[in-house]
């Protein structure tokens, strides 16, 4: 393998590693613990945790103190619905980005206030949602009409297949 000679600094590789640019071979290629999103604004990788059954999909990130920068948690439903997530023994505030079934991003609440109970709606046709520590949507670029690409959405049409 040819190497490049390029010196890259710390921080600067750090957080080329962390947005999933650090093995071109894993380019177009999904893997089970990571969400990555794109849009006009560029693209960003998270390690999730997949809340993919009734009582990890209940639980999701309550009671959690910290939530690490690069992290979240992917919620899964078996197939496209109505959902609202409240933050109910939520310690941390959150983005909540709703996603269709082909990965494209349909709402997001940002910056969901710990412990509020209102519930906020994701739409009709919910087929996942990632949590991400509250700001970084807006910090990052990511709006509505991103396009998310994850193994989930590969069942249907995805807007970014794997």
């Amino acid at each position: 393998m040819a190497r490049l000679g390029i010196s890259l600094g710390a921080p600067f590789l750090s957080l080329f590693l962390a947005l999933g640019f650090g093995d071109p071979g894993l380019a177009g290629t999904c893997q089970p613990d990571r969400v990555t999103l794109r849009g006009d604004w560029g693209q960003a990788s998270f390690l999730v945790e997949i809340a993919d059954d009734e009582a990890e999909r209940s639980k999701g990130l309550m009671y959690r103190e910290h939530l690490a920068q690069g992290a979240g948690m992917l919620f899964v439903y078996p197939k496209p619905q109505p959902a609202a997530f409240w933050m109910k023994n939520t310690l941390i505030p959150l983005d909540i980005l709703f996603l269709d079934e082909r990965g494209v991003v349909t709402r997001i609440h940002a910056q969901a206030v710990p412990g509020d109970l209102t519930p906020l709606s994701g739409g009709d046709t919910v087929f996942a949602v990632l949590e991400i520590n509250g700001g970084l949507a807006s910090r990052y670029g990511i709006s509505t009409g991103s396009e998310m690409q994850h193994k989930v959405f590969s069942k249907t049409a995805p807007i970014w297949p794997c």
